[in-house]
């Protein structure tokens, strides 16, 4: 069984020999023998005693917390708790940095895509990637409910024209243009726009943005601040946008 002396302990779990002599008077971690030469020798199972009392160290546990605990009959009990304490709270702390990180990759891609970069064009790619999920989440939706419509629309064509169904396809037609309309307008209340000129977030009038020219997202708008005609960046709008209707 390999032994460690005071020096090579401390290496191992990443303290001072200071330390280690320290958690020896404190009666924390008693070396297994001495050498003849009177050298404080560690074993194994030391070098774990001493790992789970640097480990409890860092979670502000007391030194004398520390020996009521070790004292304790079963004593990986509690420390197996802490652990799972610990581990969740770095799971946290480890998804709160990758969304920081996403947060950043999504800037810089944004910045690549600017042509004239300034202060507020960072503003306007922070304020799109604030709103990205709930646009995203709104669109989902649509196609959810879009998606019978569509089925209804394939059905009514086949029957139409392999049995003269005719009536059918009326019936759809009427449907369709009903979700047409309500979608559309469920849309126009949830969306904004951000002037790339002055980097207002507006609201169009309904007419204007419905025949207005689009990509997947941006659309072809009058700026209400500014007056600038132009490609308008879209993005979920938050309640304090007005609308100019």
């Amino acid at each position: 069984m390999s032994k460690y002396t005071t020096g090579e302990i401390a290496k191992l779990c990443g303290v001072s020999v200071r330390t280690v002599q320290y958690y020896d008077t404190r009666g924390l971690l008693i070396p297994s023998e001495l050498s003849e030469g009177g050298r404080r020798l560690y074993s194994e199972e030391d070098v774990k005693r001493m790992q789970t009392i640097c480990f409890l160290r860092e979670l502000d546990v007391s030194i004398n917390s520390i020996g009521e605990l070790l004292s304790e009959e079963h004593p990986e009990n509690v420390i197996s708790i802490l652990l799972e304490q610990q581990k969740a709270a770095l799971c946290e702390e480890r998804d709160a940095l990758q969304k920081k990180l996403d947060a950043l990759d999504g800037l810089q891609r944004g910045l690549k895509s600017v042509a004239n970069f300034s202060v507020e064009s960072i503003g306007d790619i922070a304020y799109t990637m604030k709103n990205k999920n709930k646009l995203k989440k709104m669109r989902a939706l649509m196609v959810i409910f879009g998606t019978p419509v569509s089925i209804l629309q394939w059905v009514s064509i086949i029957l139409w024209i392999t049995n003269g169904f005719w009536w059918l396809f009326l019936i759809w037609l009427g449907v369709a243009t009903i979700f047409a309309v309500l979608s559309s307008m469920y849309y126009f209340k949830r969306v904004a726009y951000i002037c790339p000129e002055c980097h207002t977030v507006f609201k169009p009038r309904f007419k204007e943005m419905f025949w207005a020219n689009h990509t997947p997202t941006t659309r072809k708008l009058v700026c209400t601040n500014c007056g600038h005609k132009g490609y308008c960046v879209e993005t979920y709008a938050e309640k304090n946008v007005s609308e100019n209707a």
